[in-house]
């Protein structure tokens, strides 16, 4: 099953029960983009049009398997300018995650800072693609990658630095919130490359900011630009931060994660 096709399931209802599916895994969970982009694609229709997705923060509770899930919808506070939306996905009666949309109106302000981290991020053709081995998450199979900054998982590359080029390898649809969250969450987080051998890790929060509204004209199977930063690392933990650009390198999104890693 597509992406977009998951995301096809999920209508106005304020709670829902949809089929999450197989061959998306990421070690014992579900790949976290696809299910953070659910989460996303129902709190979407909680919002007013005329208010644009500001920033978006996930916790995942507990990993989430293949199968049925409810999704469940609370608009905290809806005011003029900004609207706040909580989303619950639960499996077996539990929350397995949460997540809060915060959408706001754009309108007059004095303060104007504009200018944006500029992308260098070296040519595709300066980084190797992922390998196509069983090591590797299944959900990896549907993007394309090229990682042209820092090194590969599990080579014991000490950069604090860490991405390249991303699209999906099947899709072709005009970009989305949803699409653009499965893209920045399928790069692995950054400390793995510090590793020299294979070791689990998983985001444990994960924080997204849209400077702007994306790019309509923009697709799913252009290349997009990813740079992921360690801030801090330690006791089985991992903070950092990313930047992300289109291929013209217009900045798209800010991403903040903290990660566990067992290794």
């Amino acid at each position: 099953m597509l992406f977009t096709d998951v995301l096809k399931q999920i209508d106005q209802s304020a709670e829902q029960t949809i089929q999450l599916p197989e061959g998306w895994g990421q070690g014992r969970a579900l790949f976290g983009g696809l299910t953070a982009a659910i989460a996303w694609q129902h709190a979407h229709y909680g919002a007013s049009e005329e208010q644009a997705l500001r920033a978006f923060t996930v916790s995942f509770v507990a990993p989430i398997q293949a199968g049925m899930a409810v999704l469940k919808r609370r608009i905290l506070r809806e005011g003029k300018n900004v609207t706040q939306i909580a989303v619950e996905i639960e499996q077996d009666n539990a929350v397995v995650l949460a997540a809060l949309a915060s959408y706001g109106r754009s309108r007059p302000s004095a303060v104007r800072v504009t200018d944006t981290p500029t992308a260098q991020v070296p040519s595709r053709e300066h980084g190797p693609s992922f390998p196509k081995v069983a090591i590797l998450p299944e959900f990896t199979h549907h993007y394309d990658y090229s990682v042209s900054v820092g090194g590969l998982p599990f080579t014991g590359n000490k950069s604090r630095e860490f991405g390249g080029w991303m699209r999906y390898s099947e899709e072709r649809h005009p970009i989305s919130i949803g699409l653009l969250l499965g893209l920045v969450d399928a790069w692995p987080p950054a400390l793995l490359p510090h590793l020299s051998e294979p070791a689990p890790a998983s985001s444990l929060t994960w924080t997204i900011e849209f400077p702007e509204p994306l790019d309509s004209e923009k697709s799913s199977h252009d290349w997009w630009q990813y740079v992921a930063y360690i801030d801090y690392a330690a006791d089985g933990y991992g903070h950092t931060h990313a930047h992300i650009w289109d291929d013209k390198g217009k900045l798209v999104a800010i991403s903040r994660q903290t990660v566990t890693v067992f290794g």
